[in-house]
């Protein structure tokens, strides 16, 4: 099925980071044409990528239409960038919480309107990596699953305006190792016991599917587990959430969470203080 890759433009943001470098290693051997952005620039690469914050605004369009001159218009768009963190959803939102708003969610939207006119000339299509908890959402990281969420909300929007010519797709990876995870793990709040993790082979293999199907998927889940944890999430809520509050609960007796501030409020209403 790769096989029908060979040829096809693609862009990719986050292409230096954990699924990036993957991805475009992937397509490439797909016989892909790639051009990556990312913040950290590896212009002259076997994959070149262009340097671009794609949280300015006034940064976005021409490094867009940098990457298509490369290209010779555009086929594929991989909305891949995505940061994490904690974010309690009792305390006021912080810097933390508008950076994942801004990568997690606008960053995707001024990349996506940025490349339309190509990917409409071309009928293209659009996959946006998301999570399993922008259905699925978990506790202490509110910001991470509020904009993953918001991220498929746009993407189901798109599909309305744009689905008559242009492709839309979301895939749901749960768990992957990398230093998306870091900042989370400083503060206390591993996802030790809440996640499973997953290769992130797999993942890459799922997005190479769904950029190769004959018709674009609406969602992908990346493993079956995750295809199960989308239906639940999504199918009965409430089951959902009594497993979460059964994980969390069991986390808390176990003093998993003893040592993380954030979780300081939580811990203390769990044990009736």
């Amino acid at each position: 099925m790769t096989g029908r890759l060979a040829g096809r433009r693609v862009l990719l943001t986050g292409a230096s980071g954990t699924f990036g470098r993957h991805l475009g290693a992937a397509f490439t051997a797909a016989g892909a044409q790639v051009v990556g952005l990312d913040l950290h620039a590896r212009p002259d690469g076997d994959l070149p990528v262009l340097g671009c914050d794609l949280t300015d605004p006034d940064a976005v369009a021409p490094a867009v239409r940098a990457a298509l001159d490369r290209l010779g218009g555009l086929d594929l768009l991989i909305n891949n960038a995505g940061v994490g963190g904690p974010a309690p959803a009792e305390l006021p939102p912080d810097e933390v919480v508008r950076r994942q708003l801004e990568v997690n969610l606008l960053a995707a939207w001024r990349t996506t309107a940025a490349a339309m006119p190509q990917l409409l000339t071309a009928r293209g299509r659009v996959i946006f990596v998301a999570s399993r908890m922008a259905v699925l959402p978990l506790p202490l990281a509110a910001a991470y699953g509020v904009s993953k969420r918001a991220l498929v909300a746009y993407a189901d929007a798109l599909r309305h305006e744009v689905g008559t010519h242009v492709g839309v797709s979301v895939v749901y990876p749960s768990m992957v190792v990398s230093p998306i995870h870091h900042s989370t793990a400083e503060a206390g709040l591993s996802l030790r016991g809440v996640s499973r993790p997953e290769p992130v082979e797999g993942v890459v293999a799922a997005i190479l599917r769904t950029a190769a199907a004959r018709r674009a998927p609406r969602d992908v889940a990346t493993t079956t587990r995750g295809r199960l944890e989308l239906a639940v999430g999504r199918h009965a809520p409430a089951l959902a959430d009594r497993l979460v509050r059964r994980t969390l609960s069991a986390r808390i007796a176990a003093g998993d969470l003893n040592a993380a501030p954030l979780a300081a409020g939580m811990v203390r209403r769990h044990r009736g203080r």
